[in-house]
């Protein structure tokens, strides 16, 4: 299978691909002869409506009459999850598998980042149910040096001695390894005990990211082993974070007794082609390279660079190698999980909330529930002491129950909303609802922003702005047809304050972390005197950190609102999740510092609650 145009997209250019710039490609590669390939889900769903200003249904009816009518067209879905980044009821779950027959897929592959087998039996019932080929995947990784009790090539035979044990429907199986990091050995090893124990004639794929360097010996111990797939890509998006080269894997497989069916020189010019639709996207120099230290994390291709992009939005990408190290421990006491979306992030986030604000001081939500159990049951028992933290951080008890036994069904949700917005009621737009939230609603109501990467300067969007590190200077000075920056003092607490040219009043634009000493008396005059705004309002509450960095996407409050303990007050986009941050208490909120688009680090004050 081509993976170029899913899975290449979101492991170099986390995700955010226009249709239009990349289907000449997709012609190229049809002329070279390739006729499977991965069109989409996984985050490739959530980005076209996130970032590129597209419905993704478009995408996919593009794809499919760009291919025509006997390709076989592969999506990716996350078990309970299928599409988006948190768990979807029954119905949207079914809803998934509709709507993906209906816009011209074939095949779903549908993994569990837990390796539960339970979390794959709904939604393989209903991929099947629709009449898609149901690829039912075992998530592959290797642990960190030290770590031992799963994943293994024993534990993945148990896991797929589950599923053939299981009443769920499947039309074949995939072991996939997102990070790229299983020992070949083990690979070869878990290829061959499968082959003997399925019926005759199954088949089995294998999937890899060439991120530690060794994609290809992966490979060539998978076909050792019996598998009867693998997945490639091409040029630019090949190798590093991605799959590795199709071209390089026909070589690999010289002098044995197997090789790819392929015209090298179709490829190449199918290669050049691609190379060509895509000169001018921007891809962060960590997606190509081969990183040997991945083993020790692991971290998924699909994920690092979504990572590193946002650590560049916010000014802290040269603690990723602190970052790095810091997952060995967390992957370790946090139940042996599968690093690959969403646990990946889960993992990330709370490494780097170990890195920046010491180590286990802040569970953060993903890794928290995961460990409490509401994403389903992880290989092995996270460790005791993380998971008592988690619960008096969260407030949450440990779940041992189905995690769809307690989700409110999506359709009637989703319909109140578009009723209320005036919007058509229809299968797509229910689904783009339940899979996007607040997104999906700015899609539908016209009100999506563009936010893809390029090199071009005419093209590239800028990325929001990280709020300022503490200082007692004033911003660089703009030019001066644009707004002036100033940060100012107000009863002990400092703010970043913007005043455009003319105006008399001054925006406040977020609080400077209260660790910031006073700026000096030369502070320009304008920014010394705003007019009344909530900053100035008299600090009598408690502030409310960012539980991880990344974009404000929902602010649901106002100030002068009176909420409720535990009641969703901001959304934080971080690296591909969408983490709530909730009231501590009941009471009012006081004062608001940041704004819908703003970059924040980790433990800035985001609002006050009195």
């Amino acid at each position: 299978m081509d993976t170029s145009f899913r899975d290449g997209f979101q492991s170099c250019y986390g995700a955010r691909v226009l249709t239009e710039d990349f289907l000449p490609a997709l012609q190229a590669s049809v002329d070279a002869g390739i006729t499977h390939f991965e069109a989409g889900g996984g985050a490739r769903f959530q980005s076209l409506f996130f970032y590129c200003n597209e419905s993704a249904f478009d995408m996919m009816d593009s794809f499919r009459k760009e291919v025509g009518s006997d390709a076989n067209l592969q999506t990716l879905a996350r078990g309970i999850n299928v599409v988006a980044l948190s768990q979807q009821p029954r119905d949207i779950i079914d809803l998934h598998a509709k709507m993906f027959k209906k816009h011209g897929m074939t095949t779903i592959r549908n993994f569990d980042a837990l390796n539960d087998v339970n979390n794959l039996r709904y939604s393989g019932e209903r991929i099947a149910h629709h009449g898609l080929h149901h690829q039912i995947v075992i998530a592959l990784m290797d642990l960190p040096p030290g770590c031992e009790g799963a994943h293994t090539a024993e534990f993945y035979l148990d896991r797929l001695k589950q599923i053939l044990d299981s009443d769920i429907p499947f039309h074949s199986i995939c072991f996939k390894d997102a990070s790229g990091t299983a020992n070949p050995k083990k690979v070869y090893e878990t290829l061959k005990g499968a082959r003997k124990m399925v019926p005759e004639g199954t088949i089995l794929w294998t999937h890899t990211h060439d991120t530690a360097g060794v994609g290809i010996s992966q490979y060539l111990a998978a076909v050792e082993g019996g598998t009867d797939g693998i997945d490639l890509a091409k040029s630019p998006t090949s190798g590093g974070t991605c799959q590795p080269d199709i071209l390089s894997m026909w070589h690999a497989l010289k002098g044995s007794d197997f090789t790819l069916d392929i015209d090298y020189e179709k490829i190449l010019t199918a290669s050049e082609a691609f190379e060509e639709a895509m000169k001018d996207y921007f891809v962060p120099p960590e997606a190509k390279m081969v990183s040997p230290i991945i083993p020790l994390s692991p971290m998924p291709g699909g994920a690092l660079t979504a990572n590193t992009m946002m650590m560049r939005d916010v000014g802290t990408l040269h603690l990723y190698p602190q970052v790095i190290k810091e997952m060995s421990d967390v992957v370790r006491l946090g139940g042996f999980a599968t690093s690959v979306t969403p646990v990946s992030q889960f993992y990330f986030q709370q490494a780097y909330a170990n890195v920046t604000q010491g180590k286990w001081k802040k569970i953060t939500p993903g890794y928290g529930n995961m460990v409490l159990g509401y994403f389903g049951k992880t290989p092995v028992e996270p460790d005791a002491e993380i998971v008592k933290l988690a619960s008096e951080q969260l407030g949450k008890p440990v779940f041992k129950d189905d995690p769809l036994d307690v989700l409110e069904d999506g359709i009637p949700k989703a319909t109140k909303i578009l009723e209320e917005n005036n919007l058509p009621v229809n299968d797509e737009n229910i689904f783009i609802i339940a899979s996007c939230e607040g997104k999906g609603l700015d899609f539908l109501l016209g009100k999506a922003t563009l936010g893809v990467r390029k090199k071009s300067p005419e093209e590239e969007k800028p990325a929001p702005p990280a709020t300022p590190a503490p200082t007692p200077a004033p911003a660089a000075a703009p030019p001066s047809n644009g707004p002036k920056s100033y940060v100012i003092t107000v009863e002990g607490k400092n703010y970043q304050v913007s005043v455009a040219d003319g105006s008399a009043t001054p925006t406040v634009v977020a609080q400077v972390p209260a660790a910031a000493p006073a700026p000096a008396a030369s502070t320009p005059a304008p920014a010394a005197t705003p007019t009344p705004a909530p900053a100035a309002a008299p600090q009598t509450g408690e502030d409310v950190e960012a539980p991880t960095p990344g974009n404000i996407i929902k602010i649901l409050v106002a100030v002068g609102d009176t909420v409720e303990a535990n009641q969703t007050l901001i959304v934080i986009e971080a690296m591909k999740m969408e983490n709530d941050v909730k009231a501590p208490k009941a009471g009012k909120i006081v004062e608001i510092y940041v704004q819908e688009g703003e970059s924040v680090q980790a433990a800035t004050p985001l609002l006050s609650i009195g």
